[in-house]
């Protein structure tokens, strides 16, 4: 169940090697190191048809949509109880004063 599933071996042949043959009276030019190749994905390509982009840029408006109101939501909930403990350390300081006057 843990053990790591190794896709297979590409199967393409190795490049040839690229053999020089001098001339007799021709300069013999320095050999020039060849660029790896890229390996070829076995993987498909994505094709996005124009209904299939429509509804990802749909499904990303609504993401955008649903956490804009989310984050809203939360900051309206901070400032009502923002407001709510002012209002009650209001009259709690009111109260305090009163009961401090009749002493």
């Amino acid at each position: 169940m843990f053990t790591p599933k190794y896709p297979p071996q590409d199967t393409a042949p190795a490049p040839a090697p690229v053999v020089y043959v001098p001339t007799a009276g021709a300069p013999v030019p320095a050999p020039q190191a060849l660029a790896p190749l890229a390996p070829v994905s076995n993987r498909p390509t994505v094709q996005l048809t124009p209904g299939s982009a429509l509804a990802l840029a749909a499904g990303g408006g609504a993401v955008v949509l649903v956490v804009g109101a989310v984050l809203v939501s939360l900051l309206l909930a901070v400032a009502i109880t923002g407001m709510s403990v002012a209002v009650v350390a209001v009259v709690l300081r009111s109260l305090l004063k009163d009961l401090n006057n009749q002493r």
